[in-house]
């Protein structure tokens, strides 16, 4: 049995500070190498981003037609909650230019901060037509800052066309009111006839109940547009892999840090994520674009949607506005490098369906486009911007990426070793809007190693590595013990080695058994967490990407105080979500949540379960499933009738609505004793279904990243 290599010593005293530090001279000497490298005296970016300007909210919630940056928006709880806040940037103060930039940030990522800051109800274009003879002036209109993306208000003839109703349902409802009140307009007046998700990310749709009814999209007065496959991908990003995602997100927008120069500043591609309530409404009947180039008229609007299926997302979709000769680029152009993986986790995105996309769109579109907007940023107009110039530069920056890597690869390069070597022509990097600030080269190149050969370089010396604890205490040992780890890198933090000695330390904390503690009694292990903080914190202020900087700081804040105690609750799926999943997808989530070691351990016994599920408030027929225990894997079957479902242990009839409740709380085997003969009925043994509803894992929200996670896999149901 190996010995602890991390022994007890208090041969250096160690200094408790767990407040940021300053910008090392290294960090300062890097940071005024990119003012010298980089043209910040181009300002076009900020008059583009305030171009249209029509009105925001103060701090007070009240409609000012000022562009100030007090935008407040609060949950409905008691008492209310800011769930959204850009009173806390005002350190950003846009007469601050990047040259005078703080230390602790990078000035470009600072003026990215600052244009991101421009905030409230936008005008983008109008069209003016006859009706009887009279002019008729409708618009495009986008709120921008008021969550991580853009929300577009298109008017139609007798209404209005939502596109991508942000996260929250709190931001989308603030922006709409926002939209009527300051155009003077009611939601009788202008009603919402149409949503549309440009793709299967959540700042693009979870706020849809705060522009809709979901009983005005079930009777058709509200009808909602998707691109194929959207709700497959929404569903498998964010409730089958959702837990893990939205914990990792935390990192990527940095959303549960303090705002200030020596903390979160801006995600690049938006300030960060709003934490309200987030849904999901599933397209409407017929309403889903299943080829490129179809072309619809909503409410009088012509619309030629392009499909661009596998790039920023697997479902995506731009389109052409004809009659506005305006284009939305969705997310597959923007003011950034964007990612082909994303830090948060995600599929690898393909870089080569990413760049023909935009060419076609180049090719189909530019020469009758006046304005090309989208969903994050502000937009491009033809009468100060090259829009078609644009177009080429973003679609070479992936395509140069993908090429390159891929060119490198085949000379045996991995993953880690082209991502170092590999930087862009300056005919690319010196555009702004091509600058990492989400996307980096580096981290996109490897997604492109990832997507072609995988995780695995080829060396089996990787091929079955120890996890890490494991292999950490054999490398603290193997380096002579803790003491003598720390030693040295704290040399090499005083030489500005920061990436190394982020990655040595790492080894420190993993082998402490008691790292996990926000103040671990042995006095190396709080030594150990301290510097790798400070390392990661450099390495924080140092970074163009806002992703990279969130992720350094709030590793770097988590040794030092710990998981924020506002993940302490189970992450439960909401309702609204779990109502527009498909059963099938109900049914896939019920499987990864089982347990089936704790099953096995209980030597479980096989049991087949039918399932019979009405839908009293919809017009969907009754549905039909055999779910089966076996191997411990919950297989199922979907079938047309109810003769012919195959001979079970337990029938369980009970309404969809119920089902879902089942599916969002911490004790689903409670809830479905309590409501039996209440809307549940059983036939056969009830507690066959309850000990598989008790072994459905609640997951932790707050599960360690940078010390050794606890050894439970779910937390209690209590």
């Amino acid at each position: 049995m190996d010995k602890n290599p991390h022994e007890q010593s208090q041969t250096i005293p160690v200094e408790v500070n767990k407040l940021p530090k300053d910008a090392s001279p290294y960090t300062i000497a890097a940071n005024k190498k990119v003012l010298e490298d980089l043209n910040f005296s181009n300002r076009q970016d900020y008059e583009d981003a305030r171009r249209g300007f029509i009105a925001t909210l103060n701090a007070d919630g009240q409609m000012t037609k000022e562009p100030v940056q007090d935008v407040k928006i609060k949950n409905d709880q008691a008492p209310p909650v800011p769930i959204w806040n850009l009173e806390a940037y005002r350190f950003l103060a846009l007469r601050t230019p990047p040259e005078q930039a703080p230390s602790t940030v990078n000035p470009s990522l600072w003026r990215q901060a600052q244009i991101n800051l421009n905030n409230g109800l936008f005008q983008v274009t109008t069209r003016t037509y006859k009706v009887n003879g009279n002019d008729v002036t409708k618009g495009i209109y986008q709120v921008r800052a008021f969550d991580l993306s853009n929300m577009t208000i298109v008017e139609s003839d007798t209404g209005i066309i939502v596109i991508d109703p942000l996260i929250s349902s709190e931001t989308a409802n603030a922006a709409l009111n926002l939209y009527y009140q300051a155009l003077g307009l009611t939601p009788e007046q202008s009603p919402v006839v149409a949503v549309i998700y440009t793709h299967s990310h959540i700042d693009h749709y979870g706020g849809v109940n705060g522009v809709v009814k979901n009983e005005d999209v079930k009777s058709g007065n509200v009808l909602i547009y998707a691109p194929d496959g959207f709700l497959d991908h929404a569903v498998s990003e964010n409730v089958y892999a959702g837990n893990a995602m939205g914990r990792r997100a935390t990192y990527m927008y940095g959303s549960l840090l303090h705002k200030g120069d020596k903390s979160q500043v801006d995600c690049g591609l938006g300030k960060t994520t709003s934490l309200g309530q987030s849904g999901l409404i599933p397209p409407s009947k017929g309403c889903v674009i299943t080829q490129s180039l179809e072309e619809r008229v909503i409410d009088g609007v012509h619309i030629t949607f392009q499909l661009a299926r596998d790039t920023e997302a697997p479902s995506e979709m731009l389109f052409h506005f004809p009659q506005f000769k305006a284009l939305c680029a969705a997310e597959d152009m923007t003011h950034n490098l964007h990612n082909l993986y994303s830090l948060r986790g995600a599929q690898v995105r393909n870089a080569l369906a990413w760049w023909k996309v935009i060419n076609n769109a180049m090719h189909l579109f530019a020469k009758d486009t006046d304005v090309l907007f989208a969903q994050h940023h502000w937009p491009m107009w033809s009468d100060t911007s090259d829009i078609l110039f644009y177009m080429k530069k973003q679609r070479d920056l992936y395509k140069y990426i993908l090429d390159q890597s891929l060119r490198m690869l085949n000379h045996g390069r991995t993953m880690v070793e082209l991502s170092e070597i590999l930087v862009l022509p300056e005919s690319l990097s010196r555009e702004w809007y091509d600058r990492g600030y989400y996307g980096t080269v580096n981290h996109d190149s490897k997604a492109v190693y990832q997507r072609y050969l995988g995780w695995y370089n080829a060396n089996p010396a990787t091929l079955h590595s120890l996890p890490p604890v494991e292999s950490s205490r054999k490398y603290v040992e193997y380096m002579g013990g803790s003491r003598a780890v720390l030693d040295r890198a704290h040399l090499a933090y005083a030489d500005g080695d920061y990436r190394w000695v982020a990655e040595v330390v790492n080894h420190v904390i993993f082998a402490a058994p008691d790292s996990s503690n926000p103040n671990p009694p042995d006095a190396l292990t709080l030594e150990a967490k301290l510097l790798q903080a400070d390392a990661l914190e450099q390495m924080g202020y140092q970074a163009e990407s806002g992703p990279w900087r969130n992720c350094y700081l709030t590793g770097a804040n988590e040794l030092r105080h710990g998981v924020s105690p506002l993940l302490n609750k189970p992450r439960l799926i909401s309702e609204s979500v779990m109502s527009a999943m498909t059963l099938d997808q109900y049914f896939d989530y019920m499987g990864l949540r089982f347990n089936a070691p704790k099953a096995e351990a209980t030597k479980l016994s096989d049991t087949t379960i039918n399932w019979i599920v009405t839908h009293n408030d919809t017009n969907e027929s009754t549905a039909f499933y055999a779910l089966e225990l076996l191997n411990y894997t919950l297989p199922y079957t979907r079938y047309l009738a109810q003769g012919e479902l195959p001979g079970a242990d337990v029938t369980v009839t009970l309404d969809r609505t119920i089902l879902d409740q089942l599916a969002t709380v911490t004790d689903p085997a409670k809830v479905f004793m309590h409501d039996l003969d209440k809307g549940i009925t059983v036939q056969g043994d009830p507690t066959l279904v309850t000990t598989i509803l008790e072994l459905l894992d609640i997951f932790p929200a707050n599960f360690n990243i940078v010390t050794p996670r606890q050894e439970q896999d779910s937390v209690s149901r209590s």
